[in-house]
């Protein structure tokens, strides 16, 4: 963003002068953005081709999902290796050009970075199932005797995030049922035990790599979790990650000892910003029961921003919206940090369908409260981050047949209650067919993921030839970010609003005023960011403003 302080303000002693205190950055999850090869799994020479793209739509960075080298048991959260790129997606040279393009472009680029566990075919765990019961490889990772006769029990009653078990049993070497390791999503996904030395050593050495070749920080997978309990007591209640993905075992996760991480993490990006000025990033995936304790992630010399995920799990609801927007405000802002808003991403229902009917079609209701709550977020001091596809308006994929699933969750649930599938079907680009120019090359490709017929109507050569889309309400409200001083990074101040009417005042003069669907249609109404002047629009607030920023939630545009 280009309205950043320009002084060297200082709040709690952190300087406010860094880029990323407003920007909004741009999730790419990659093998669903482009295909460059033809095989139907989007690659980093994909990603180079959409960057025009992206730097027309206005954001500041993009955060490219995990591209290392893994059996994609969980599409590349289960690492193999942290310093290379898997073949499907290019190769460290595709990345470097990459880089490069991006930062021609003046657009920052993040990586995501998977500390929390690996892949069981990472060369470490090979070793531990090879070294055997006390070795130094097995104390990589949680290894543990099982209880009960002949140790057949796992070591404790712990579940793991996408069901069943905590604890998977091996086979030793010689034959003999063996001991247990600790997962906490799937087996093939086992835990470090960060309470080695090893495991930080070898982060600090991850970090340093991608640093090295230019990248402007990282999106940190599971940044609560990385230390467990421990003595790896049983839970009091057991259950607790089997009910839903949001919930978290609090012996699993936030423990104490996380936070030395994140200050050693911080001090190695502030190293490098000390070579040569250009501040490097840490953002955390902060899964914790309130806004205070997400706060402690954010203190001055630990991260620099954490996802606040309670604005995307607010039902819509203009008292919901305004009692998570005032927590967030008050705990997380106070630290000196700013908060990083989300609607989207790549674990969640998107926002058409989960504010509407559960349609496969975007219209009606959905797409309305979807561009307003779109315009919303932007108008929050802080920063945003956008999912792809959802600045072109796509609707949750919520009819793929059981065959093409491929969620993990899925599998070891056999339930569809939870899956992520239906929002990382690739995006559509062009045309009236699948594969909407998603994928090049073969005649006969097809995406990994099938896309559904109606994509055709949210192509993105469609959307940028209509004003009216929800890409241009995207575009436009971030040249307006960019443009007026007063968004972006500050305060706000709520304003007495009739019900269901969310309304707060940015900066001199700014109003955002948010229909929620029970007050009278502001006038006049657009589903497009809109400056107008002059008195409030009769029936929504009381008093009067010089420019308004009004989003209906009760209608499409």
């Amino acid at each position: 963003m280009h309205n950043c302080c320009s002084s060297q303000e200082q709040v709690n002693g952190l300087n406010r002068h860094g880029w990323w205190r407003d920007a909004v950055i741009y999730q790419v999850y990659v093998r669903s953005f482009l295909d460059s090869t033809g095989d139907g799994i989007g690659d980093l020479a994909g990603v180079r081709a959409g960057l025009p793209y992206l730097k027309k739509l206005g954001v500041d960075g993009i955060w490219l999902s995990p591209f290392y080298p893994s059996p994609q048991h969980d599409h590349g959260y289960d690492v193999a290796d942290y310093c290379d790129v898997d073949p499907v997606f290019g190769d460290l040279d595709e990345f470097d050009q990459l880089v490069a393009a991006a930062r021609r472009l003046g657009v920052k680029v993040l990586l995501d970075v998977v500390p929390n566990h690996c892949s069981a075919e990472h060369p470490w765990f090979r070793e531990a199932l090879a070294a055997g019961p006390g070795s130094a490889a097995r104390a990589r990772f949680h290894f543990a005797d099982g209880r009960g006769p002949d140790g057949a029990e796992p070591p404790n009653n712990w579940h793991a995030m996408f069901g069943g078990p905590a604890w998977t049993r091996i086979t030793e070497a010689d034959g003999s049922p063996g001991q247990w390791y600790l997962h906490m999503f799937t087996p093939e996904q086992p835990d470090w035990n960060w309470r080695n030395p090893e495991i930080p050593a070898e982060f600090d050495r991850v970090l340093r790599f991608w640093l090295d070749r230019g990248v402007d920080g990282f999106r940190i997978d599971v940044a609560a979790g990385l230390y467990k309990h421990p003595e790896l007591p049983d839970s009091d209640d057991p259950e607790i990650d089997a009910r839903t993905r949001d919930s978290v075992n609090p012996l699993a996760w936030n423990q104490p000892e996380v936070h030395d991480v994140w200050r050693h993490w911080r001090s190695v990006c502030e190293e490098y910003t000390a070579r040569d000025g250009r501040e490097r990033l840490l953002v955390g995936e902060v899964s914790v029961p309130s806004a205070r304790e997400h706060a402690k992630y954010v203190r001055p010399d630990e991260l620099h921003q954490a996802f606040f995920f309670d604005l995307l799990g607010a039902p819509w609801d203009a008292d919901a919206f305004r009692k998570v927007i005032s927590e967030a405000m008050e705990d997380i802002a106070g630290t000196g940090s700013t908060v990083t808003w989300v609607l989207n991403n790549h674990d969640q229902v998107r926002t058409v369908t989960r504010y509407g009917e559960p349609a496969p079609e975007a219209s009606g209701l959905g797409a309305a409260r979807a561009r307003a709550a779109a315009l919303l977020m932007l108008a929050l001091p802080g920063a945003a981050y956008i999912y792809q596809g959802e600045e072109l308006g796509l609707p949750e994929v919520v009819d793929l047949p059981d065959d093409v699933l491929t969620d993990p969750i899925f599998h070891r649930t056999g339930s569809r209650a939870r899956i992520r599938d239906g929002c990382r079907v690739p995006l559509p680009w062009s045309g009236q067919a699948s594969p909407f120019g998603f994928t090049t090359g073969a005649q006969n490709a097809k995406p990994w993921l099938p896309q559904p017929e109606y994509f055709a109507e949210y192509v993105t050569e469609r959307a940028l030839a209509d004003t009216r889309s929800f890409w241009h309400l995207y575009r436009d409200g971030l040249q307006l970010r960019s443009a007026l001083p007063q968004l972006g990074e500050g305060t706000l101040r709520w304003l007495d609003a009739e019900p269901g009417v969310l309304a707060f005042v940015r900066g001199d003069g700014l109003v955002c005023a948010v229909n929620f669907g029970t007050a009278p249609t502001p006038a006049p109404v657009s589903g497009i960011p809109l400056l107008t002047s002059g008195p409030c629009p009769p029936g929504v607030l009381a008093g009067s403003t010089t420019a308004w920023w009004i989003a209906d939630g009760t209608s499409e545009p």
